[in-house]
């Protein structure tokens, strides 16, 4: 399915659908492909607005978890999206818990799925020497717990990212803004109602940062999935949307007078 890249000043985005917004932050290497089956069925509930992050596009002074929350803050401003559903996978959940915490006032509720934060394993020390394809290979299909979600679509996509100098640079900066990044001490301020979806396969952020996510985020509730790793939005769509409907229909019903 391919969306209208809509612009706006200096922000290009996609937006679907109508009612309360599901924004969607995609993670270091995502792809609009990342959340097509999030699109697609959501489109039908909710204003759908996915913004195309600057990776790779800012100065490399701002490149930068801290930059990319501003860049967030500042699209929802220009947009004037209220009452937000805030979602974000692997760094994209990492930039999302930082703009909730410096401006609450639009964000309904926060959904985190394989988020960066408080512990990941990233590339690792051994960065690949630009051009070794089969290490990109082996790395893009560790975010699966199936080795052939990675496409050879998506494999292209990153090496032409890490074989680029000036993008590989930029990918490091942020992989250790992220990791500098930690929010232990701050995830209690957190107000809105969050939802954790978590591979149990997940090798990048593993199961137990889940838990901790889950233990500091007063008002937040946990969900594994079976045989899924870093991404289950993409691996276990149909498993996904479900758990995130319920979540979205529950946060809108009349509350009980006990």
């Amino acid at each position: 399915m391919e969306y209208e890249i809509k612009l706006q000043d200096k922000f290009r985005f996609i937006e679907e659908g109508n009612g309360e917004p599901l924004v969607l932050l995609h993670g270091l290497f995502g792809a609009l492909s990342n959340f097509q089956s999030l699109i697609e069925y959501f489109r039908h509930h909710n204003k759908v607005v996915v913004p195309i992050l600057p990776l790779l596009d800012m100065d490399i002074l701002h490149t930068s978890v801290g930059g990319l929350a501003k860049f967030v803050h500042k699209f929802l401003e220009a947009r004037d999206l209220e009452r937000v559903h805030l979602l974000g996978n692997s760094l994209g959940g990492h930039v999302a818990l930082v703009h909730t915490l410096k401006h609450p006032e639009r964000i309904k509720s926060l959904i985190l799925t394989g988020s960066s934060g408080l512990f990941e394993n990233g590339m690792g020390d051994s960065y690949p020497k630009r051009g070794d394809y089969e290490y990109i290979k082996k790395k893009t299909e560790l975010t699966f717990y199936d080795p052939n979600t990675a496409t050879k679509e998506l494999v292209d996509e990153v090496y032409s990212i890490t074989n680029n100098r000036l993008k590989a640079i930029k990918i490091i900066a942020l992989a250790k803004s992220a990791i500098r990044n930690n929010l232990g001490e701050e995830l209690n301020q957190i107000k809105q109602p969050t939802l954790l979806v978590w591979g149990n396969n997940d090798t990048i952020t593993p199961p137990f940062v889940a838990r901790e996510f889950n233990k500091l985020i007063p008002n937040s509730e946990l969900y594994f999935v079976d045989k899924c790793g870093h991404a289950p939005m993409m691996e276990v769509p149909d498993e996904f949307n479900a758990i995130l409907h319920k979540f979205l229909k529950k946060l809108n019903e009349p509350a009980t007078v006990a």
